[in-house]
């Protein structure tokens, strides 16, 4: 006998470990090191859109939630090529394959000294990292989704059948090394992420990032390979999902055929494929339909779900991460869920579903998941509001064509500065103007301690922010200033030369003119030390504790004397944009509702979804349930670039209300639903010996109603009812035989 005679290939070698088959380790550390590799990569995603490749904050979060969409998407073709075609083995190996290139290719798109042809750290053809990013990224959905449906099937063909013990401990570890993979992740890669690499000039090191996450898919692949010789392969036997959409489009053709009024109506449609179908296989169909149709609402819970990975990362960016000892990064916030899910799942089952039960409430699971669609809701109207006080820290650009400018005086007296004849405006000596930024929405004169003589025209700049530099000549000198925050929690910092002689500022400032301006340097969060020195070799060290994305000019003042012990306490300090005030541990509430959401809404509605499935259906569930997530994720991107909406705040009230309209649109839904016991439904269709007998029969009387709406004439037809008949009887004698 054949291994395709029996459909199952026996390991060369049954090796046991402590009860277990050993081929179930290398299945466990292959999900650790994969799940760690997905992971990984998609925390620090957005933030290598939004900071490498420079896209804005729209785009940035589309493109991810198209790729979390892709990812939830390609489930159903890994359980189709493996159940049809494959085999689970070789599925996973051959994705597995084509993961680990997506991988690295994601790795070496982040490498900007590729393209960095004139040395100055930022990429000169981002059209070549945009493309090779694309190319990565459909690799890696394609890789992990594939084989999503296999690993831990796979594992539990590994167990005999007096194993159900060992199989049940088997999924228990195998899903507490995804939430271990998971977790480390998106610990680590942001730290790495954090760190400073290149051959030419020292960036972020986001190659650094994606580059371990690729090792770790080499490992997984490597260490799954490695057990191939103890694996029981099952080969693939059909897959269960084209079968009932086979049925599905069968019943629905069927029944367009027979739409005619002539044709008695049916207890319900998918009754159409009785024809050609098992009545069991049509009643499974009817029971899965059933449950898919109340999944319908379920995408919004997971339109708001997977925004931690972007939209609140980059709410993190806006905020200040010192928890003291520890520098938190935005991207590291995302750990918060993983860890709050390991604490409140055993609450919850121990502790709150108890206690609700003991008060003779009838918690069923439908309202499980209403409640945990609720509470997501509200994590993000809690977002909301955390957003309105990030937004009071941010810098304000005046709406339509207006401008702002402020005046820095390098004057050692005061200066008094009159806009349009009228309005005068106070500027202390080597400061700006009191005050700090003026709007104005058309161009002014400004005159300089009211010397109608000397005064200067100052032109409108729409939606700018300008600094007007004041010599001791009156003469002035406009220069721009920073609109928005510097990325990634970076500090900008700049000095003005109130001298008249040029001066030296190191940590990337350079060389400053007289009576100039620097351009903008960045200076990460910490303690920052600038060396000013002239040309005669004289120095003076200055130092600033620095926070987190704020922006300042540093004025030296025409009084600076460079070769006294406090020199820099002469340094006047001009505060550009405000530094992040709001601490990242106010992210924590909304983190704590999004979890206790998922945990009431994610594991109850898995849980009721299978309760309700026939137990060879469940797969077809499964990927339902992935569909839902897919779809969710492509309603953030439609709503992100179709909305349009000018503030974050109001865009998460959108979504907190669009989930509350479709959590009252699951509630009624659930409250018509009526819950079955599918084996019990499945022991009414056990004896199906005379079911042939009457699919003929049903076959018969349909093609006989079929010739009676022809427009054959009544002779054709008698003979074709007659013959039809004949074969009928034929029919039946010979499966009686």
């Amino acid at each position: 006998m054949t291994d395709k005679d029996i459909d199952v290939k026996k390991p060369k070698r049954k090796v046991d470990v402590c009860g277990y088959p050993l081929s179930i380790f290398f299945i466990v550390v292959n999900e650790f090191c994969e799940r760690f590799s997905y992971y990984g990569m998609r925390a620090v995603l957005v933030l290598y859109f939004r900071y490498f490749l420079k896209w804005d904050d729209d785009l940035a979060t589309s493109i991810y939630h198209t790729f979390i969409a892709l990812c939830y998407l390609t489930p159903i073709l890994g359980a189709i090529v493996a159940d049809s075609w494959l085999g689970k083995f070789k599925t996973i190996v051959y994705l597995s394959i084509v993961y680990t290139v997506g991988q690295v290719v994601m790795a070496v798109s982040a490498i900007h000294d590729i393209t960095d042809t004139d040395r100055d750290g930022t990429p000169d053809n981002m059209t070549f990292h945009v493309a090779m990013s694309m190319v990565g990224l459909f690799l890696i959905a394609l890789g992990t989704g594939g084989i999503k449906p296999c690993v831990a099937a796979f594992g539990g063909d590994q167990f005999e059948d007096h194993q159900e013990k060992q199989r049940s401990t088997f999924f228990s570890i195998f899903y507490l090394s995804i939430n271990a993979g998971s977790l480390l992740s998106t610990v680590i890669t942001p730290i790495l992420r954090g760190q400073e690499c290149g051959i030419h000039s020292q960036q972020k090191c986001y190659p650094l990032a994606f580059g371990v996450p690729a090792a770790l898919m080499v490992v997984a692949l490597i260490v799954f390979i490695m057990g191939s010789g103890m694996y029981n392969k099952t080969a693939p036997k059909g897959n269960i999902m084209l079968e009932v959409c086979k049925c599905i489009g069968f019943a629905i053709k069927n029944r367009f055929r027979h739409r005619s009024k002539t044709f008695p109506k049916r207890e319900h449609w998918m009754d159409w494929a009785d024809e050609k179908y098992d009545k069991l296989l049509v009643a499974q169909v009817k029971m899965v339909l059933k449950v898919l149709f109340l999944y319908i609402p379920l995408p919004m819970f997971w339109t708001l779900f997977d925004q931690q990975g972007s939209r609140w990362t980059l709410q993190a960016t806006t905020m200040d991460g010192n928890f003291g000892i520890l520098m938190v990064q935005p991207d590291q916030m995302q750990t918060v869920n993983p860890i709050l899910i390991l604490a409140l799942v055993p609450i919850m089952d121990s502790l709150v579903y108890p206690l609700i039960k003991k008060c003779h409430l009838n918690f069923t699971p439908l309202k499980r998941m209403t409640v945990g669609m609720l509470i997501a809701a509200l994590a993000f109207v809690a977002a909301a509001l955390l957003q309105l006080q990030i937004d009071q820290t941010l810098p304000k650009l005046p709406k339509g064509v207006a401008g702002q400018v402020k005046f820095l005086n390098l004057n050692q007296a005061p200066l008094t500065v009159t806009i349009d004849g009228t309005a005068d405006v106070s500027v202390p000596a080597h400061q700006v103007n009191t005050g700090g930024y003026l709007t104005f929405d058309k161009p002014v004169r400004v005159v300089f301690n009211k010397n109608t003589s000397a005064g200067t025209d100052l032109p409108l700049m729409s939606q700018t922010r300008r600094t007007a530099l004041v010599s001791p000549t009156l003469d002035m000198n406009l220069v721009y200033d920073l609109s928005k925050k510097p990325d990634d929690g970076m500090n900008a910092i700049r000095f003005v030369n109130g001298l008249g002689s040029p001066l030296n500022v190191t940590l990337g400032v350079g060389d400053i003119a007289p009576l100039s301006v620097s351009n903008y340097s960045l200076v990460p969060q910490g303690k920052a030390e600038f060396t000013i020195m002239n040309s005669g070799g004289a120095s003076c060290l200055y130092s600033k504790e620095l926070g987190f994305g704020s922006a300042f000019t540093l004025v030296i003042p025409s009084t600076f004397n460079i070769g006294i012990p406090d020199c820099w306490q002469a340094i006047q300090v001009v505060e550009d944009i405000k530094p992040n005030t709001i601490h990242m541990g106010w992210q924590i509430p909304q983190y704590f509702l999004m979890t206790a959401g998922e945990v009431v809404f994610s594991v109850t509605g898995l849980e009721f979804s299978y309760s309700q499935a026939p137990s060879n259906m469940k797969s077809v569930l499964q990927a339902g349930w992935l569909f839902t997530v897919a779809v969710g994720n492509i309603i953030v991107l439609i709503v992100a670039e179709a909305a349009q909406l000018p503030d974050q705040w109001a865009e998460y009230i959108l979504f907190a209300s669009l989930l509350a309209v479709v959590c009252i649109v699951f509630a009624v839904m659930s409250y018509f639903y009526t819950y079955t016991d599918p084996a019990e439904i499945e022991a009414q269709f056990s004896q199906p010996e005379h079911e042939p007998e009457e699919k003929k029969r049903d076959r018969v009387e349909m093609e006989r109603k079929d010739s009676d709406c022809s427009k054959s004439s009544k002779g054709s037809d008698k003979k074709k009812r007659d013959s039809v008949v004949e074969q009928h009887n034929q029919d039946v004698k010979q499966s009686k035989m």
